[in-house]
């Protein structure tokens, strides 16, 4: 059968997708491999992508630890607001980005936001006032990015997690680079603009190449064989859309908040941005309480990160190898409640490792949730424009909490930050609260579902061809 054959034959048409897609066979062995290449090839990439972002957005907080305020007289809250502005027009401009990734494709907005952001942290060793800067974080939080799957939903949640893992490893990256860079003592810079110069330089060169090399789609890829670029499209038509790389419908993506588990997704965002958030950006600050210099205060925020990717990793895995999301969601939930609480409560300077510890708790329990959260409504939405409208909605609310959390660790309230530990610990158990209604709530439905149609089954058992109107569709079961 000649290739041109083989695609009329697997690809269906708009009037018998419902019948022909549902009745393909996949050779497992075929489907293994098309894995491995898109592992091999895309997510590596897309992880040193995110990786770059998320050291270019947090490294204010090492530059803290070596001076930066005083190099820029910074007075009172100022730092505070200079981490603040960074969310108000990522929120802002974010959904219009999602649509726009939606329309052009990824390969083209991904890399260009990319190059927008290394541009934006070069010029930082340019300023040299508060006003500076604060212009700069502006334009920096309108270069943020999105991730855009490949996968099938039982897939999604390890690959997202070594995708999101990069923002762990960049933080603990970031507390290396500059425990060494924050040794140099010539120079005619101050060592804290070495820092965000290599790392700009850096994010604009691996932009370039992410634009040359990046496909739009997994279907569309031009390292895949005909036969494997058409195994892709099925793939995503049988377990991720119910359409695959259809087109966008603004009125009908916004359907997807007619329907309340929506809004408990956005509550709970909510309820993660907070301790997201406040370990993202003030981490440094938490572990300098514990009396170290500042070189080794970089030093002490590796380990902490490196245990919460490896942890994230756990989580994800043990999260697509059972296909539940909601009770993972919860112990990640839990960990940073816990760490906040002890941190909190104790006598840093006399339990000086339990206080240590407590740092470790906090990462362990900020990443996962965010990226299974990520997962769990990815995997209840079929629809792909509406897939996009929520996705471009939750991601931003959460790093919009990025506000409370750079106003509420208070130089006033220093060294203890207080009122800071006890709101983000309040934040994440309000959190473990919300996903567990949600999710048990879930199971009920599905439940009730199978008694009005005398069966049993669950979600990865229906084709999500089928699961277009979402709950609203008979056969539609949750991914809990």
């Amino acid at each position: 059968m000649s290739t041109a054959d083989t695609e009329s034959h697997l690809r269906p048409s708009k009037q018998d997708v419902s019948i022909t897609i549902g009745s393909v066979d996949i050779d497992p062995r075929a489907e293994r491999t098309l894995v491995w290449k898109l592992d091999l090839r895309i997510l590596p990439v897309l992880a040193i992508m995110y990786l770059f972002n998320s050291l270019d957005k947090s490294n204010l907080g090492n530059a803290k630890t070596a001076g930066l305020e005083e190099t820029l007289s910074l007075k009172g809250n100022q730092y505070n607001l200079l981490l603040s502005i960074f969310f108000v027009p990522y929120v802002l401009t974010a959904p219009f980005l999602g649509l726009l990734g939606k329309k052009y494709g990824p390969n083209i907005v991904l890399p260009c936001m990319m190059l927008g952001f290394g541009v934006c942290t070069i010029l930082v060793v340019a300023v040299f006032n508060f006003s500076g800067l604060f212009a700069i974080r502006w334009f920096l939080g309108m270069a943020e990015s999105a991730f855009f799957p490949f996968y099938r939903r039982g897939e999604l949640a390890r690959r997202l997690a070594i995708f999101y893992a990069a923002q762990t490893i960049a933080s603990a990256f970031s507390g290396l680079l500059a425990f060494g860079i924050f040794r140099i003592e010539t120079g005619p810079l101050a060592p804290w603009r070495y820092l965000f110069l290599i790392e700009g330089a850096a994010t604009i060169l691996f932009a370039l190449f992410a634009l040359w090399y990046l496909p739009r789609s997994a279907s569309e890829a031009n390292f895949l064989t005909p036969e494997e670029k058409e195994l892709a499209y099925l793939r995503l038509q049988i377990d991720s859309s119910s359409v695959v790389n259809e087109k966008l419908d603004i009125r009908d993506a916004f359907q997807v908040f007619k329907h309340g588990t929506s809004w408990v997704i956005l509550g709970i965002q909510v309820c993660l941005g907070v301790p997201l958030q406040s370990v993202q950006l003030f981490l440094p600050v938490i572990i300098q309480r514990l009396g170290y210099s500042t070189v080794k205060t970089n030093l002490f925020t590796v380990a902490p990160n490196i245990s919460g990717a490896a942890v994230l990793l756990i989580l994800a895995f043990s999260s697509d190898w059972t296909r539940w999301r909601f009770p993972f969601i919860t112990l990640g939930f839990l960990f940073t409640f816990m760490g906040f609480i002890i941190y909190a409560t104790i006598d840093v300077q006399h339990d000086l490792h339990v206080a240590y510890f407590a740092s470790f708790l906090m990462t362990w329990g900020t990443s996962a949730p965010s990226v299974l959260l990520d997962a769990w409504y990815n995997n209840n939405t079929a629809n792909e424009g509406r897939r996009v409208v929520l996705t471009s909605i939750a991601v931003p609310l959460a790093n919009l909490m990025g506000v409370v959390s750079s106003n509420i660790f208070r130089t006033q309230d220093a060294p203890k930050y207080f009122p800071a530990l006890i709101t983000t610990a309040s934040f994440g158990g309000v959190g473990i609260i919300l996903t567990l209604c949600l999710g048990l709530w879930m199971i009920a439905d599905n439940k009730k579902r199978d008694r009005l149609q005398g069966v049993h089954v669950k979600a990865k058992d229906i084709p999500t061809e089928y699961l277009k109107d979402g709950p609203a569709c008979d056969n539609f079961r949750w991914f809990y």
